[in-house]
């Protein structure tokens, strides 16, 4: 049987049920690729209290894991909630095509931790992610997306792709939005929701270019117009 647990946002976030059925499963797998986690593997492995094997993109995306869910119970930890990457849903698709019984153990994800900003959930439009640029390649699509959500007045929320340096990713917006004639102003930074260390702040770029110190994950939101509860919240 193939398990998915999520791990939610912080290192004791996994469930009570979750952490049980890890316990007793013979193999686990922690998908290493969607997100920096916020706490060292030493620590998840603490928590387990059983060794796991990381998974990469290639691994998980090749679907040998529901293979061999055919004959073991197997488990694929993903930090937040186990379906928040939308890659993950081949692996139930397999699943059901091969036959193989599977579960899915949900939990918190950035998609609930957001709201502490005080902006409200029902406000935000697609989310989308940033790449990280390289000197052949530099995606912009993520711009596009946020240009749909303003358009209907919805709020962005932008997740970072894994190795890309706060500095970097404020350096690809600004470009993305000259590029596109886009009006920038504040922006919220949220580094690490749900953490002891988690921090927002609500800055213009200019104040941001200072920070030299961002905690990964991070993700990036860009307010659309604002509720007056919204606009207050942030202000302080």
């Amino acid at each position: 049987m193939l398990y998915m647990i999520g791990l939610g946002l912080n290192v004791d976030g996994i469930s009570k049920y979750g952490l049980y059925v890890a316990k007793k499963c013979k193999r686990i797998y922690l998908e290493s690729y969607t997100v920096d986690l916020p706490y060292s593997e030493g620590e998840l492995k603490e928590v387990l209290g059983k060794k796991f094997i990381l998974a990469n993109r290639e691994f998980v995306e090749s679907l040998k894991i529901v293979d061999e869910a055919r004959k073991l119970d197997i488990v694929l930890l993903v930090y937040g909630s186990p379906l928040t990457a939308t890659t993950h849903i081949s692996l139930i698709e397999e699943a059901k095509r091969c036959g193989v019984k599977y579960k899915i153990i949900y939990n918190a994800s950035i998609l609930d931790a957001v709201a502490e900003t005080g902006l409200q959930l029902y406000k935000f439009g697609k989310v989308t992610s940033m790449p990280k640029w390289e000197k052949s390649f530099s995606p912009d699509s993520f711009i596009k997306i946020v240009q749909e959500n303003q358009s209907i007045s919805a709020h962005s929320l932008i997740l970072m792709d894994i190795g890309l340096e706060f500095q970097d990713a404020l350096n690809q917006l600004k470009i993305s939005f000259e590029k596109y004639k886009m009006n920038l102003k504040k922006i919220i930074l949220c580094q690490r929701l749900g953490t002891k260390g988690q921090k927002i702040s609500y800055k213009t770029i200019k104040e941001l270019e200072e920070y030299n110190n961002v905690k990964t994950p991070y993700c990036i939101i860009l307010p659309s117009k604002l509720h007056f509860v919204e606009q207050e919240i942030l202000e302080q």
